[in-house]
């Protein structure tokens, strides 16, 4: 278990930043898809806090590949993965995923390539999934003043779904990617089913893994939409990713209504 760097109170701070901890379990995975000059940044600032990182490219064509490898060159904090084409965020992360598991890793904390979140929290999310190895832990997205109100608003009612579909259960917030896996129940679930593979991810990772009895822990973090001007690449079609999230929460709600009896149960038993 690795165990974070701290300057006490009063202490005079070191003339160098300490060293972000190394841990053989936990890695933060980044997947990527034409994530423009930014990638680079984030990585960085992601590697300041925590080792290993690994980035997955999901068959990016805009250079932010090659971006990253010249960055990195030789630096062995930080691996680079690649698929040929373009397959969606959730086959990105299964990528990394698999990997990771035959590296002999039992966690990775995702998050996006494009800046939006916080990685001044990777320590903090992680010490969290150390503490309790058998969760997951959920980031719950707290928004600034540029948030745009059709993705904050957009965003309830998938949540409500959510909830509904885990009986809520601990899920706050069923799309906001920066969030730490165990590796193996997520590995196991993904491989059963073809479905989670694209925008679809995020959420029905979180439901399922709920229905197979992964306790969800949410933290809140803050959030940052950026500005094209400020490098911000969003790939979000409105249309059809709103689509896809509805045929995704018709799959679950069919999946959820046969288990309801045992959810039910499960709940119950729960209870105080």
């Amino acid at each position: 278990m690795s165990t974070m760097s701290s300057v006490q109170a009063g202490a005079v701070a070191p003339a160098h930043p300490p060293s972000p901890p190394i841990s053989a379990t936990h890695l933060v995975l980044i997947p990527s898809y034409d994530s423009g000059p930014l990638v680079v940044a984030t990585v960085r600032e992601a590697r300041r806090q925590w080792l290993p990182v690994w980035i997955v490219f999901d068959g990016s064509t805009d250079g932010s590949d090659v971006d990253v490898q010249q960055a990195f060159a030789g630096d062995p904090g930080v691996r680079v993965l690649a698929l040929p084409v373009n397959r969606g965020k959730g086959a990105a992360v299964l990528h990394g995923l698999l990997a990771a598991r035959d590296a002999g890793f039992t966690h990775a904390l995702t998050m996006d390539a494009d800046g939006q979140h916080p990685a001044q929290d990777i320590g903090r999310f992680m010490l969290a999934s150390q503490e309790r190895p058998e969760a997951m832990i959920l980031g719950r997205p707290i928004f600034d003043a540029n948030a745009p109100a059709l993705r904050v608003n957009g965003r309830k009612v998938s949540n409500w779904w959510t909830n509904l579909e885990t009986l809520w259960t601990g899920v706050d917030d069923s799309l906001f990617g920066f969030r730490v896996y165990p590796i193996a129940p997520l590995v196991r679930i993904m491989q059963s089913q073809r479905w989670m593979r694209r925008f679809d991810f995020d959420v029905e990772a979180v439901v399922r893994l709920r229905w197979a009895r992964v306790p969800a822990i949410s933290l809140g973090t803050p959030v940052r939409y950026l500005s094209a001007d400020e490098g911000g690449v969003s790939h979000f079609k409105y249309v059809r990713d709103n689509a896809l999230l509805s045929w995704m929460h018709a799959r679950l709600m069919l999946g959820f209504a046969w288990r309801l009896p045992a959810l039910l149960w499960r709940k119950w038993r729960s209870a105080p």
